[in-house]
């Protein structure tokens, strides 16, 4: 008992006990009301968390849709390989990060150690190639040729290499039929990214992690039908991870296959020609300058015409997509993004811009007609026309005397339109435009296509440059700050120009009307402008959109969804306006014509073919080579930057190219078994019931496919039997 008596209880004793006995008492209504919260209010929501915690999902990725020229061979497809890959998530789990797995790994790949550590390290904005810019969740591939043996190595002694994993996968490949890299085109993959799957998770087309997606060309165009849908199965395991059975499964779905116009044939040889036509004028000398011409760049566009389908697509410099297979090496990246390199990622053909020179002289002669000029009227054709103090020459300062508006095409005179530009320029106002200035020459330009996209499918298209009055003020606004402070009157010339352009750089000028004439100036056009506008001249008017894709057809071959030609405008001109067109652009290879001396012994009469050659000026570099022709089948367009003229440049590429399609010799003979397509292809290959393509040299992907042995390729891409791509001749073709 206690010595204390109760009454010996002070008051302070009895405070505190109340006070313990309210805290006791509130500790149990705060845990009662968590427990009714967390097993009551929000019960379901936690019991289907808890659920989900014990389901794990393999991922068994799909096999990706090929990509097939016109005749359905393969320009992208699939190959069987030995992956190895690494789990970062894993490996971070480590003391070290995982670093002596990732040695000892090295070791048995014959790789350096450093290398693939960094093939496994993320990418942010400060990290170089390589580096890994998807899901930090996911396998990261290390290498995708490993050997068998390399293989067996790292499955047998699984304990010292844990979070590696060495499996068969599907990898995609770009065999270079007949050496056509169609670089550009196809474009590339790379791994999707956390911020790509969480904006496509509510869409009706999901990301995966372990997903690859298309970067550029068609590959990004239509990367929702190749990639198909990935085979999902989920298993219901304990706290050990042990499988206590099968929950569910979503079976995969392999990608469409995609058919292209694009036919590998012709395009072997444009991509050839294009590469012998540059080589060949890097030889060449510059009159003006006395130095040798660099022809740093080039494209080179065939299209139908009556269809706008592309046949053949060319860009230099070009690259090997194959280099991006299972992640880009730290020097080929470089490579690909060195200013040294040109930038070997664009597409020239949809991306490169230039000012157009005499290929331009087409919508001038259509905007003359829309302004109120005579086609077949005489203009004078003089070796030089004078504004004020000012001169501009006609080319090689020779004159034609009166002529017409075809014959100023067929003779490529300048002065004719540097009048007629002049003349609208005053028409409309000058310097105080009217409130109705009709601006025929920069409306006709824009109704032909020039300064906005073509609509191709295939991503990132430049719009080029119609400097127009808005263009004009838009541009002062956006740069008047830096002339007014660089400006000073009476300075150098530099300053004085700047000084006038911070004046006056918003007015339209008569010198920007007369140099915009013949394509000079501010004015930027693209390949596939030029080539969309002259194939609407070959069809009687119409602008078709360009297009690459031609059919999806669904994986088991059932579904056919061809892809339509569309059109997005017609010329601004009336039908005798493009005969008249047609018939001075027929003379230009005739006798007497700028490309004449390119096309001795062309059948006129059973092949009638069209053309205007261009050399546009460009501030500060050598001139640009335009080539832009048809035929009633046919628009081929080349460019060559920093090339020289039109004619001398490009001219003799475009011909081969024209005699491979149709199947010519020097003298014009025709023989049909030579020809590569005398005419466009209409139809689709055939779809067997199997979902193969019946066409030559397609073999459907085969995932149990013999493994490609890298010794072997190594082998074969020594002896150059075409599955490297390489500048070399194309091939003779038989089917």
């Amino acid at each position: 008992m206690s010595n204390i008596p109760e009454t010996g209880r002070t008051p302070r004793v009895q405070t505190r006990l109340v006070v313990i006995q309210i805290l006791v008492f509130s500790l149990l209504l705060t845990l009662g009301g968590r427990l009714w919260y967390l097993q009551i209010r929000n019960g379901k929501e936690y019991t289907d968390e808890a659920k989900s915690n014990h389901v794990q999902q393999v991922v068994q990725p799909a096999v990706r849709g090929s990509i097939l020229d016109a005749r359905g061979v393969p320009l992208a497809d699939n190959e069987t390989r030995l992956v190895v890959s690494a789990s970062r998530t894993d490996l971070m789990k480590m003391k070290d990060d995982g670093k002596a797995v990732l040695t000892r790994l090295a070791g048995v790949l014959g790789m350096k150690p450093q290398d693939v550590m960094n093939k496994i390290r993320l990418c942010d904005s400060k990290t170089p190639k390589p580096c890994w810019n998807g899901s930090p969740f996911q396998p990261i591939p290390v290498t995708d040729e490993a050997t068998t043996q390399q293989a067996l190595t790292i499955r047998e002694a699984s304990e010292d290499f844990p979070g590696i994993t060495a499996e068969l996968a599907a990898v995609r490949r770009y065999p270079a039929p007949g050496k056509a890299r169609t670089a550009q085109v196809l474009g590339y993959l790379s791994p999707v990214t956390d911020a790509e799957i969480e904006k496509a998770k509510d869409t009706d087309s999901p990301f995966l992690r372990s997903d690859q997606v298309g970067r550029s060309g068609i590959e990004r165009t239509y990367d929702k039908e190749l990639r198909g849908r990935a085979g999902v199965t989920r298993y219901e395991v304990d706290n050990l991870g042990r499988v206590m059975g099968q929950a569910e499964s979503d079976p995969g779905v392999p990608g469409s296959t995609l058919v292209t116009s694009i036919d590998a044939r012709v395009q072997a040889v444009a991509e050839y020609e294009l590469h012998q036509a540059m080589k060949t004028v890097r030889g060449e000398t510059d009159k003006i300058t006395g130095r040798k011409y660099e022809a740093d760049a080039g494209a080179v566009v065939v299209m139908e015409a009556k269809t706008g389908r592309v046949v053949a697509m060319a860009s230099q410099p070009d690259y090997d997509p194959n280099a991006w297979i299972g992640g880009i090496s730290a020097k080929d990246y470089a490579q690909l993004t060195d200013k040294n390199s040109n930038y070997p990622l664009l597409n020239r053909a949809i991306q490169g811009q230039a000012p157009a020179g005499s290929v331009f002289k087409v919508v001038s002669a259509s905007a003359a007609v829309r302004a109120g000029y005579d086609f077949n009227d005489k203009y004078n054709c003089s070796s030089s026309y004078s504004m004020g103090n000012r001169s501009f020459a006609n080319f090689e300062s020779q004159g034609h005397g009166p002529i017409t508006l075809g014959d100023a095409l067929k003779f490529s005179c300048n002065t004719v339109f540097y009048r007629l530009g002049h003349q609208e320029w005053q028409r409309d106002g000058g310097l105080k435009p009217k409130k109705d200035a009709h601006d025929w020459f920069y409306r006709t330009a824009h109704d032909f296509g020039f300064g906005g996209e073509t609509g191709i499918d295939v991503p990132n298209e430049v719009k080029g440059r119609i400097p127009d009055r808005e263009w004009k003020k838009s541009f002062w606004e956006a740069n008047k700050d830096a002339w007014c402070k660089q400006g000073k009157k009476g300075g150098s010339y530099v300053e004085q120009i700047a000084y006038e352009s911070c004046l006056e750089g918003n007015q339209l000028k008569a010198f920007d009307s007369i140099n915009f004439a013949i394509g000079q100036g501010d004015v930027l056009i693209t390949p596939i402008q030029l080539a969309t506008a002259y194939a609407a001249i070959s069809n009687g008017g119409t602008l078709y959109n360009p297009t690459i894709g031609k059919a999806v057809i669904s994986p088991d071959g059932k579904k056919v969804q061809e892809i339509k030609p569309k059109a997005h405008g017609r010329l601004p001109v009336d039908a005798q306006t493009i005969s008249d067109l047609d018939k001075g652009l027929r003379s230009v290879v005739e006798p007497g014509g700028t490309a004449a001396w390119r096309f001795g012994g062309w059948p006129q009469d059973k092949i009638p073919l069209r053309a205007k050659t261009g050399t546009a000026q460009v501030y500060g570099k050598q001139t640009t080579s335009w080539f832009a022709t048809y035929t009633d089948d046919y628009t081929i367009v080349m460019t060559i930057s920093q090339g020289g003229t039109g004619s001398g440049a490009s001219g003799p590429a475009v011909r081969n190219i024209y005699d491979a399609l149709y199947g010519l010799d020097d003298e014009g003979n025709q023989d049909l078994k030579r020809a590569l397509l005398p005419k466009p292809q209409a139809e689709l290959p055939k779809v067997q019931p199997d979902g193969s393509i019946d066409a030559p040299g397609v073999t459907p992907y085969d995932p149990t496919s013999q493994l490609v042995d890298p010794a072997k390729k190594a082998e074969a891409a020594e002896k150059n039997d075409g599955q490297e791509p390489l500048h070399g001749p194309p091939p003779v073709w038989r089917d």
